[in-house]
This record gives structure tokens, C-alpha cells and sequence, in this order.
């Protein structure tokens, strides 16, 4: 048999393979969950997984849910791209420039340590509902790539740096050859954790704006209407989307990856 064949097959063994772990694990938590509801009896306020997936199944049906995912996505992912930008270029600038990060690192620090709460209620009073979920989403991951790309910098090989001196390397490939390669796990690392706290971040923005077209919003209503198969069903789609975000981001990477190897 040809080594890639070989290959490709071994490949689709080892995603079958993971692909039913998966769907057991997830098998059993929905049969664990489904079992708590069967006790407690009162599927009005504990909807099991049947209450909840018919509940997903007719909001899917509705345009305002696909309208509400929709803007919801465009708003985490526009504050997202912002703040991995922002973050990339407040970390070569604090890494080249000392006086900078002595300047902003308390900046930095005070977005860390401030519960996102407090940030929401406060940025609620200066913008437009819409605008809220984008400018905390921006907030939350700012930090987080700052901090690792400009660790990563800091901690590119000072032998190597030597060598591109000694070659006299041009600026351009100092960045390509020498500080991308350095950079780039810690960088991708952040990029994946950053877009967990985007996506719960923003929803949670929404949640307490009340942002219009939102999931946030439908979370909210939920709750208040006392429309407990709804509220599981958004916080579902919730889950859901963020698995599919996280996925598509860990494909891209993969891509790029197989690409230049």
C-alpha cells in the first residue's frame, strides 16, 4: 500500500477515533443531565435535553434567531480582530521602547484586575447599546495578547539576534526570519484563549445592556419571562457557537501551519 494512503488512513482512524470519544462523553453529560431533570420533576424551571432541543429546534425556526446569532458573531468578532491588531502593536512597541511600557503597563494592569462587570456598566454610560459588546470584547482580549506577544519578544534568543546583526539582516527579515517563527506559538496560544474571553465577555455585555438583535438579549428575556426551555436553549446555542469559533480558528492555524511546513 502506498505510504499515503497509509497516512491518510492513519489520519482517519485517529479522527474517527477522537470524534467517538467525544460523542460518548457527550452522550454521558447529556444522560447525566437528563436524569437531574427526571428528579426534580418540574421541566418548566429544569427543562431536560428533549424540552430543550424541541426549544432550539423552533427558535431556529424564526429569523430573529438567525438575525440575533448573526450580530452577535459581528460584534465579538469586530471587537476580537481589534484587540488582537491593537494587542500585536502595543506589544512590539513596550518591547522596542522602554519608556512606552513604563507608561502603559499600568494601563494594563488596571484592565486585568477590573471585574468585566464594573467595565460593562461603565462603557454602558458612553456608548450605544450596539457598541457595548464590541468595545468589552476588545477590552478583555487587549491584555491578553499584549502581554504574550510582547513576552515572546522579549524572549527571542539573543544569540540569534547576534546572527541576524552579524548577516546584517534588513528589518523585514528580522521580522519574517527571526522574530515571527519566536513569536508565533505564544501568539496563537493568546489568539485561542483570547476568543473564549471575547465570546463570553460579549455575551455577557449584551446580557446586561440589553443589547438590540443580540443572544444576549434573548438570554435576558428568557430569564425575565421565566422561559426556562428558551434560556437553555440560547445558553446551548451559546456553548455551541463558541465550540464552532474555537474549531474554525484551530483549523486556520492548522492550515497555515501544513502550509509552510
Amino acid at each position: 500500500m502506498p505510504r499515503d494512503e497509509l497516512i491518510r488512513e492513519r489520519d482517519f482512524a485517529l479522527f474517527a477515533k477522537k470524534l467517538l470519544r467525544r460523542a460518548l462523553l457527550g452522550a454521558f453529560w447529556i444522560g447525566v443531565w437528563a436524569l437531574i431533570a427526571a428528579v426534580v420533576g418540574l421541566p418548566k424551571l429544569l427543562p431536560g435535553p428533549a424540552e430543550t432541543a424541541r426549544a432550539l429546534v423552533r427558535l431556529a425556526g424564526t429569523g430573529v434567531f438567525w438575525q440575533s446569532v448573526g450580530m452577535t458573531l459581528l460584534r465579538v468578532a469586530l471587537g476580537y480582530v481589534c484587540a488582537v491588531a491593537a494587542g500585536a502593536l502595543l506589544a512590539a512597541g513596550c518591547w522596542r521602547f522602554a519608556w512606552l511600557d513604563a507608561l502603559l503597563s499600568p494601563l494594563r494592569t488596571v484592565i486585568r484586575a477590573t471585574p468585566v462587570s464594573s467595565f460593562i456598566l461603565l462603557v454602558w454610560l458612553w456608548l450605544k447599546r450596539s457598541h457595548v459588546p464590541v468595545f468589552i470584547s476588545f477590552l478583555m482580549v487587549l491584555p491578553i495578547i499584549w502581554t504574550a506577544a510582547q513576552e515572546a519578544l522579549s524572549a527571542v534568543d539573543g544569540n540569534l539576534k547576534e546572527m541576524a546583526d552579524m548577516y546584517r539582516f534588513t528589518v523585514w527579515k528580522k521580522l519574517r526570519y527571526l522574530y515571527a517563527p519566536s513569536v508565533k506559538p505564544a501568539f496563537m496560544a493568546a489568539c485561542m484563549t483570547g476568543l473564549g474571553f471575547a465570546w463570553k465577555s460579549g455575551i455577557a455585555a449584551e446580557v446586561i445592556a440589553l443589547t438590540p438583535d443580540s443572544v444576549g438579549k434573548h438570554l435576558s428575556d428568557a430569564k425575565n419571562y421565566l422561559e426556562y426551555p428558551d434560556l437553555f436553549a440560547w445558553t446551548v446555542t451559546v456553548i455551541l457557537l463558541s465550540m464552532a469559533l474555537e474549531a474554525a480558528l484551530k483549523a486556520v492555524a492548522r492550515k497555515r501551519r501544513e502550509g509552510k511546513g
